[in-house]
Order: structure tokens, then sequence, then C-alpha cells
């Protein structure tokens, strides 16, 4: 079906340029055009077509979805490889295209299907694009080696165009402990690539922007992609002096990692594109997508205890069961045993790939704490890392050559381990069997499925091949066969925190737990950063100890929980240390979340844009526009004080609403015993065009505190 195709939903517009036999070109991704008949498409096209200018070839050169060096096309190419060092270019033929609506999909509204072939490489491509209902666009291809010979694939990378007007490029870095900061700069000549070659993302984007200079959370025009992949990725930003500017991502391919005999198939992962008037209009198409996705969680979202922060590896029964009495207390939901309760694992250093419970700590099995767990009324979760072994243990004795390695060589060890090449079917069966060993013997849940190691020198040791590719396929594989033999089960993506947060795991998971710092301060800005992609109920967020474990620094509780407050509630702390006012004080945090977490869970995330960030503002807002909850954060001291009036974006602008500060998060006194904020103790009424526009004069606060306020449409 050639022509020119003109996709819309969810506010968003594609226009595809299929015109001919090479691969489409996108004249359009962004917002909604309108209703655009064949001349106008047609003059689109024809006004969109770039004179000739001396130095460059003699004809224009395209943009495809899948750029090609055969096209006249200069910058990085979408597909790299060879054939015994021939056929490194490609000048793909379509032969076959077909756009259709997809009715009755909760998730996809229209598919565009590409088949197209390059005899003379022997090669065979195959590209889907679709327009979601959430008004995201995606899209992954396949490449297949039609040829006698080996084909060595090394990148399958899909792009979009993106505006010249995107002056500023924003992506996501980091560390384990203080992962997803923002930072940007300004999107040059050249290309700005982020890869990860870990097989996890302490430091990699789960996001690239691109957008006019200086755009923030609630203005300035973006557009951004996200590769769904959980092993190693690469996205890049690449502007070149023809005046193309674009977007691009899929898979990082190591080294002879993908080699393609004749008739094989490499698909590439889908890459997600967003766009928006500010960052919050983008990330809340992630949002809309994934909430409407059939797997996404329905169920009120239970809030957990986890004790991991509370006893590390001392499992002791009656400390165990006295834990779940105070969190049973405080109307904990969920109780989840950590790492300990295995083999000979005492400490960081023995026991991993040994699923079998410990005969010493647990002499009677993990019956005891199970039952007590069940009997308060709360579910019960459990801690695995499937995917790694320690050398101190049964299972690496056994069958040492189940390890990934390289040239003969054992990989640096990272928190005493190593990592299982579960491409391998001995160590697959092996780990898929223990776990169900497990999951059958007891009501499980929940589990928290952690990797807390990089993948370094990942090469299976029959082949000497690098395995990313293959593990990853692997990972998802053993949650499927997990899943469809306990369907309640719901499970947790965690990677030394936050590593692993990617779509392609969350199609298999229930949420991710965002980081292993729960200091609040460093939370506030950890949890911004994955909510660009993930929504609220997808991020674990837990209320700390009085003094952080990893930065070591003290907090007032109310700090702690509002913190947790807005995402999927979790405590982490020795509840048994705490005392009958700091216990009743958790007590009303979990009752105020619960009240609300059908809007926290189900709203618009915004934020305030706002030239002093020592105040951070966030808040969620009903999909109706009918109820609001939006937190005051005081990050740090400003050289102005008080703040001034806030803004609170989001609200229907025709409705009025009752402002009023939310309990228990209805904040410190002000000065000298007076109100935080003259209006504090007697609620306002105001029109949603006057909150967006003017504002609420905002409590003085001091460093690290914060405040919620509550907003109902009279």
């Amino acid at each position: 079906m050639t022509g020119i195709h003109h996709l819309r939903a969810g506010g968003t517009a594609v226009v595809l340029d299929c015109t001919g036999d090479r691969l489409p070109r996108v004249l359009h991704w962004g917002p909604d055009l309108g209703d655009l008949g064949p001349a106008a498409l047609a003059e689109l096209r024809r006004v969109n077509e770039p004179p000739l200018v001396s130095g460059q070839a003699d004809v224009a050169v395209p943009l495809s979805l899948l750029p090609e060096h055969s096209a006249g096309w200069l910058g990085t190419p979408g597909l790299a490889g060879h054939r015994d060092g021939r056929d490194f270019s490609t000048a793909f033929e379509v032969t076959s295209l077909d756009v259709a609506e997809v009715d009755g999909d909760p998730v996809v509204h229209s598919r565009v299907t590409v088949a197209a072939t390059d005899p003379a490489a022997g090669l065979r491509l195959g590209i889907v694009v679709e327009l979601l209902r959430a008004g995201l666009l995606r899209m992954r291809a396949d490449v297949t080696n039609a040829a006698r010979g080996v084909f060595d694939l090394a990148a399958l990378d899909l792009a979009l165009p993106v505006p010249s007007e995107a002056a500023d490029i924003l992506d996501l870095t980091g560390r384990h402990l203080r992962e997803r900061a923002q930072q940007r700069h300004a999107f040059t000549l050249g290309t700005h690539l982020r890869e990860s070659r870990r097989a996890r993302g302490h430091d990699a984007s789960l996001v690239m922007a691109a957008g006019e200079r200086g755009f923030g959370w609630r203005s300035g025009e973006l557009r951004a992609i996200h590769v769904a992949w959980s092993g190693n990725t690469r996205t890049f930003a690449e502007r070149t002096n023809l005046g193309t500017s674009l977007l691009a991502g899929g898979e990082l391919l190591l080294p002879g990692e993908i080699r393609l005999a004749e008739g094989e198939t490499y698909p590439g992962p889908w890459v997600y594109a967003s766009h928006g008037s500010g960052l919050d209009e983008m990330s809340a198409r992630f949002h809309r997508f994934l909430r409407a996705r059939p797997e996404h969680p329905r169920s009120p979202r239970p809030v957990l205890v986890n004790v991991w922060e509370a006893v590390y590896f001392d499992h002791d029964l009656d400390r165990l069961k006295a834990l779940a009495d105070r969190a049973a207390a405080v109307g904990v939901e969920r109780y989840v045993l950590d790492d300990g309760w295995f083999a000979s694992r005492r400490d960081d250093t023995s026991g991993l790939g040994d699923w079998y419970v410990s005969p010493d700590v647990w002499p009677h099995g993990l019956h005891p704490i199970v039952d007590h767990v069940h009997g308060l009324g709360m579910q019960f979760g459990l801690w695995f890392e499937p995917e790694m072994v320690n050398p101190d243990s049964e299972l690496y004795r056994a069958h040492p050559e189940w390890i990934f390695s390289a040239g003969g060589r054992l990989p640096v060890p990272a928190r005493h381990q190593q990592v299982l090449d579960l491409a391998n079917p001995g160590a697959y069966a092996h780990v898929r069997d223990h776990l169900l060993a497990v999951l059958d013997e007891y009501a499980v849940d929940y589990i928290k499925w952690d990797y807390n190691r990089d993948l370094v020198e990942p090469g299976h040791q029959s082949t000497g091949r690098a395995g990313v590719h293959e593990q990853t396929r692997a990972v998802y594989r053993l949650i499927d066969e997990i899943r469809a033999a306990h369907p309640h089960l719901e499970i947790e993506s965690c990677a030394g925190g936050g590593g692993r947060a990617d779509l392609g795991i969350l199609a298999r998971t229930d949420r991710v737990w965002t980081s292993d710092c729960i200091d609040p301060l460093e939370r506030q800005q950890i949890e911004a950063g994955a909510g660009l992609l993930l929504p609220p109920e997808l991020l674990g967020s837990h209320i700390a100890s009085p003094v952080s474990h990893t930065t070591g620094r003290a907090h007032t509780l109310d700090l702690r929980a509002g913190t947790a407050f807005f995402s999927h509630l979790g405590i982490e702390w020795d509840l048994t240390s705490a005392t009958p006012g700091e216990l009743e004080r958790v007590r009303a945090w979990v009752a105020a979340h619960k009240a609300h977490r059908d809007l926290l869970h189900s709203g618009t995330v915004v934020h305030a844009d706002r030239p002093d960030d020592a105040l951070w503002v966030h808040g969620t807002v009903a999909q109706d526009g009918g109820e609001a909850i939006f937190a005051l954060v005081q990050l740090r001291t400003s050289v102005v004080s008080p703040p001034g009036p806030v803004r609170l974006p989001g609200l229907d602008p025709a409705a009025t609403y009752r402002v009023a500060p939310l309990a228990p998060g209805d904040g410190p006194g002000g000065h000298d015993g007076a109100p935080p904020t003259p209006w504090w103790d007697s609620p306002v009424e105001l029109p949603g065009s006057v909150l967006a526009a003017v504002g609420v004069q905002a409590p003085a606060l001091k460093p690290e505190q914060l405040v919620l306020l509550h907003l109902t449409r009279l």
C-alpha cells in the first residue's frame, strides 16, 4: 500500500511517506495535525523536500526509519554488519506494506507493517510501526539472512526525525545509590551517544529527549525515545550538516554476538517514542500506555515491609515475627523476607545459586514465618537473585562451566559473585527447577527478583562468544515460566536498586525497586527521573530508617514518609525499635496513603517549573480533574525567604477547588508559633486557572521538610 499515510491517536500524528520502493520516511511525528486529505499530505511531502546544495549528493538524501548509506545518508547507518567482509551496505526495496487500524485492542490504535529485501546483500528486513492509543509511537525491526554464508550483525537501530528547533538534549545518568540524575547539554552537530554495556543501567538513560532550548516540566516542545530492552542498549541524538536531526536507538550488540546463518532472524527490541509540550506531557503518554496494558497491576498496590535494613542477614524467627506483628499493626499488607534465608547465606560471600531453605537457620523450613505472616492478614514475599552465583556455593563447585567468562579467565568479582549463563540449558533448568520447588512448597505471593552485578566479559564458555542477548532472552523466558506456573505471583524488578527499569522487564514484572538508596532527599530526584518513564504505582518507595543506611543522614519521619507517599509505598525500617509515637505516626501515614492511593496511582503526574529549585513542587491530578494532591518539598535553603507563591499545574481551569493541608503532611508550625502561612488554618477556594497562573503562598519550610496540599473540586 504505497502512498502517504497519516496515523492519528492520543494527540499524536505520524505522517509516513511510503511512496516508491525505498524504506518509509517520516514527514512528521509529533502533535496532531488535524484531518489532512490526500492533497494536503502530498503538499506536506513536496514542501519538505530539501534543496540541493554544493558538495553534497546530486539527489535529495532522505532519512528513513532505517537510514542507509546507499540512499546518500552519511550519518550513522541503521544496519551495520557484513558477510565475511562483504555486503556491508544495504539498499532495501519494499516488497509489501500494510497499514491498518487495530480494532478492539486496548493498547494499539494503528499498525504499519513493512517487508523489504536486498537481494544483493542477501537480507530481508521487517519493520513494524505502531501508534498507540496513548499517543506513543513504537517501532521495531528484524533482519533475516536470506543467503548462504554467515551474516555478522553489528547494529540494527531505528531513527525518528526531530525538528531543527530542538536545541537541548536531556538524558539520565547516575550510579548505584544515585540513579536517574538528569543532565542537559546543547544539541550540536555530531552524535551524542549513550551506551549501556552492563546489561543493567544505574548509569544508563531510560529516556533521551531533544527539545526547544530550556524546555521544562510544563513548557517547551520536545521528543523522546526509550529502548525497551533489559540487556545492552544504545540511544543517540544526531545532527548533520544537511540540517537533519534525529533520535535513534536499539540493542547494543557485542562483537560477534549475532551471527546469522542462512534462514536465521534477529528480532530487535521495541523502540518507544513520545512527545509533549514539557516533560510532564511527554511522560504522561508513557504512563497512559502502561496503565492500559492488560498485564498492568489492577489491584491496589499493597503497602509492604521489607526486612532487609531491619535485620540484614540475621534471620531470627522470633525477631522476624515481632517485626511482622508491628508491621501488621500499622497497616502493612505485604511482608518481604529478604536475602539470607537459603543454604550457607549468612553474609554476601556464599550461598548464591543454592536455592533451598537453610536447615541451620530455618530447621522447620519457612512455614513458621509464612504461616505467621498470613495469619496476620498480610501477603508473604521472598527474595531471590536467580541470575547470580557465589564461587563459595555448592552450585559453583559442581558446575564452574556454567559461569559467564571469556578467554579462560574468571571475570573480576563484584559483591563476591559471578553470573550464571542462563543460555546454558543445564544452568537454566537448575535455576528454574529450584525456584519452582520453593514456590511450590511455600505460599509465596511476591518475589523480589534481584540482580546485583554487571555483566563483565559475558561469554559462553562452550563457544567463546558474547552472550548478553541470549542471556536477556533467557531471563525473560525464565520469568515467563515462573509466572505461568504461579499466575497469582507478583514480581519486583530489582537490580542493585533501579538498574533494570526498562519496558522490556516491566512487561513481566509488577514494580521496580527504584533505588537501594532510601534517603528521602536523594529519592526526591531519583524518583523524578524514573517517573519520566514509569508511573508512581510501579516505583517502589519505602519509609526509611531514621538514619539512612547509605548516606548516614538523619531525616524526620514526615519527610521520609511524605517522600514515599506518592509511589508504591513500603517500609524499610526496624519497626521493633520505633517508639510508640513513631509507630502512631507511621500508622497515620499508611492510612492516608491507603485513603488516597486510587488517586495517587491513577492520576496524572505534574511538576511545577520554578526559577528557584530549592523548593520542589510535584503532585498528582485525577484524570477528570476532580481532585489533586501536591507536595511542597524544601530541598535546601534558599536566598529567598519566604518562597513566595507556588503555582499548582494540571488542574481544570474552569473548576473551583478547595485547597487545604493534607494530614499527616500538614507541616510544622510557622515562625514564633504562627501558622506556616496565613491561609493555612482556613482552606481557600479558587478556580484552577488562578491556582495555575497565580498559585498559593508556600509556607516557609526549613531545609528537608515537606507539606502536602489536598485539592478537591467544588
